[in-house]
């Protein structure tokens, strides 16, 4: 799903003007849209999470005893 400038969206390739859309569809792509920024924010904070991890275990490896 891409939202265009020009009024219209693109679902599954094919193109929709917002305006004869129901207000079924609209609440529909509402949500949608809500959800897809939703993902993209838990998909940042995996990153940073998995970054702060990876920082962890480095420091972890360092710390155990040489043999």
């Amino acid at each position: 799903m891409t939202d265009q400038p020009n009024g219209k969206v693109t679902i599954d390739g094919r193109e929709y003007a917002v305006s004869d859309l129901s207000q079924d569809a609209l609440n529909q792509l509402s949500s949608m849209t809500v959800v897809d920024r939703k993902i993209g924010e838990l998909q940042q904070q995996i990153a940073i999470y998995q970054t702060a991890r990876n920082a962890y275990a480095q420091a972890l490896a360092a710390a155990l005893p040489k043999d």
